[in-house]
């Protein structure tokens, strides 16, 4: 691979990743629950100077560790806060994330196959939607990445030199050459490549900083299968630094944690432990849902390249249970230990792959817990398993499954573009659901965004068909899926997320900034309704949060001195208490109401009249003496 080459695909993917993060980035408001808690709570890290314990309502926020916060903290610092800065690091680490997919894959298995991984890792639903939010996952997902590509970086050593072809079997079972590593292939690494392992105890220090165990837990599911596979244990005994990388790891990763339990003591390990454990084995939020759940979620997340994982992943298990077969008939002095008879080194960073994607999303399913970004740490391999699979069916026309991988991308774009363009009276099938989180939804529609991006869907499927289908026209099937997406994205950018904005997410946050804005230190905001934590981003101040059912505890902040301001859904003010008949409606936006217990504007008692204008006198006058 020439420098130019790889300097060319550089340039590609950080310009189209950084139109993709970063195209106004800063133009939907916070959304709730996440995006703002994490915005405020950087925020009050930065007024109140307490760079340790992170506070949410300048209460001790123990949810997540304390690194998102920091780098949100320093991204105010430096440009101010906004939307657009409470995000900036999900993004940076959104476009660094592709640039490592590439760097990391070109190496191995050529640029070719580098560019299209990195491009399917960018071009997904999730991926995007995770570098655009100011969530944990963006940086988490960057770092257990940057952990696993550095242990096989240090573990392989340089198996990125040249291959020859050779007779057996390729990944995936088909038959001709398979690649096999020549001179220059190490399997315990050159000492200079060893210290690429330093990165594997590195990444999972700052995933844990980022969001806790899990960020351990990430590598070790892919690892440490992988290590009792292959029967390598012994090879990363003598080779992984794993005393001193252990001791690296600890001191990265454990003062912050033992400053916190010095700080906070029990109070912080009983919530630690609740947010951790807790939540793999019970729900927390109503965040719950079947064994089954993440099925869609990788289907549709990791859309349109699901069809080409699902064949991919299946190939190479298959291709190395093949392998294993192989040699066992074939060689009289077959050993059961596969450390005598390995695949060669591209075999094996597919079953590597293979191996992250089934033990990330496996422990995820079997968690009680379930959102729809936890198991976007595994679409990296995702990626690898997909443009490996791609790449070797345009280079193989007898690759097994290619026409299939076409026909299941195809069926997930026509149904999620069906969907899409079906919104509006979907819209009103479910518009009593849906006026209960957004209360202007009743008299707004949802626009022609969504039907814009089905009928987009529809087409470039089409269009996958058309060329994927076709022994000619194969190769222009990836370029047709990858601008469908990436249009569709463009649209929910530009057109979609700007009318939600507008009707659904801004309203509130415009009342809490006027409050704020208008309050003194000594006066009260009350903010009544469902949990709504970016209000206080917007506030800029402590605020006195009543949920629904809790109406009486609102009682005791409506007599005290000074003044009292509530935003809250405009459907709910009959259920506020009788003290509050006598408040003003200052503003009304959208559903939501901004109530105050006197006007906006008060004027003082011995204020003189105004002088009464008489348009016969010159205006002038007084300047003419």
């Amino acid at each position: 691979m020439s420098q130019d080459e790889r300097g060319a695909h550089l340039v590609l993917l950080l310009a189209l990743s950084g139109l993709l993060f970063f195209l106004g980035l800063g133009n939907l408001g916070l959304t709730d629950r996440d995006e703002g808690s994490n915005a405020e709570a950087a925020r009050e890290m930065v007024e109140t100077g307490d760079w340790v314990s992170p506070t949410l309502n300048y209460q001790p926020r123990f949810a997540k560790p304390v690194f998102i916060y920091w780098l949100t903290g320093g991204a105010y610092a430096l440009f101010g806060v906004s939307e657009f800065t409470a995000r900036l690091p999900s993004a940076l680490f959104g476009v660094a994330l592709i640039a490592l997919q590439y760097l990391f894959l070109s190496r191995f298995r050529g640029p070719t196959v580098g560019l299209l991984g990195a491009l399917m890792l960018l071009l997904n639903l999730e991926i995007v939607a995770i570098g655009r939010m100011a969530l944990t996952d963006s940086v988490l997902i960057f770092f257990t990445t940057l952990a696993l590509y550095g242990f096989w970086l240090g573990f392989h050593g340089s198996t990125a030199l040249a291959l020859s072809p050779v007779e057996g079997l390729t990944t995936g079972g088909s038959t001709g050459p398979a690649l096999s590593p020549v001179e220059g292939l190490t399997t315990g690494g050159k000492d200079r490549e060893r210290h690429w392992m330093w990165l594997f105890y590195i990444g999972m220090a700052l995933g844990t900083l980022t969001k806790g165990p899990v960020g351990v837990a990430i590598p070790l599911l892919a690892v440490v299968p992988y290590l009792t596979l292959t029967r390598r244990w012994p090879q990363f005994w003598r080779t992984g630094f794993p005393l001193a990388g252990l001791l690296i790891l600890l001191l990265l990763a454990v003062p912050w944690y033992a400053a916190m339990v010095a700080i906070h003591g029990s109070q912080y390990t009983a919530s630690a432990q609740a947010d951790t454990v807790g939540r793999f084995l019970s729900t927390i939020g109503g965040h719950g849902g079947t064994l089954f759940f993440y099925v869609p979620v990788l289907l549709w997340g990791f859309f349109p390249w699901s069809g080409f994982l699902a064949i991919g992943l299946y190939q190479t298990i298959k291709g190395y249970r093949q392998w294993a077969i192989g040699n066992r008939q074939d060689n009289p002095t077959y050993s059961p230990s596969p450390i005598a008879h390995r695949p060669p080194a591209p075999q094996e960073l597919e079953l590597f792959a293979a191996l992250w994607v089934a033990a990330v999303f496996l422990f995820f399913s079997l968690s009680a817990t379930r959102l729809p970004h936890y198991i976007a740490p595994l679409f990296p391999a995702a990626a690898i398993l997909a443009a490996s699979y791609w790449h070797r069916s345009l280079s193989d026309p007898a690759t097994p499954g290619r026409r299939a991988a076409i026909h299941v991308t195809m069926g997930l774009g026509y149904l999620l573009g069906i969907a899409l363009a079906a919104t509006p009276p979907l819209y009103d099938k479910f518009i009593d659901v849906i006026v209960k989180e957004f209360p202007v939804a009743i008299q707004v529609t949802p626009g022609f965004g969504l039907v814009a991006a089905g009928l987009t869907l529809v087409i470039g499927c089409g269009m996958v068909g058309y060329f994927g289908l076709s022994e000619e026209r194969r190769a222009g099937a990836f370029w047709a899926a990858g601008a469908t997406i990436a249009i569709v994205m463009l649209l929910a950018i530009q057109v979609i997320l700007p009318r939600f904005n507008t009707y659904f997410v801004a309203p509130p946050h415009e009342l809490a900034y006027a409050a704020g804005v208008n309050l003194g230190p000594n006066d009260r905001l009350i903010l009544y309704g469902p949990a709504r934590p970016s209000l206080i981003f917007y506030a800029k101040r402590k605020a006195i949060v009543i949920r629904p059912g809790e109406e009486e505890h609102m009682r005791p902040h409506l007599s005290g001195p000074g003044r009292t301001m509530i935003v809250l859904p405009t459907r709910m003010k009959p259920k506020l208490p009788a003290e509050t008949a006598s408040f003003v409606t200052l503003l009304e936006r959208y559903g939501y109401s901004l109530l105050a217990s006197e006007p906006m504007v008060k004027l003082p008692a011995n204020l003189p009249p105004p002088p009464v204008y008489d348009p016969q006198k010159d205006p002038h006058a007084r300047y003419k003496q």
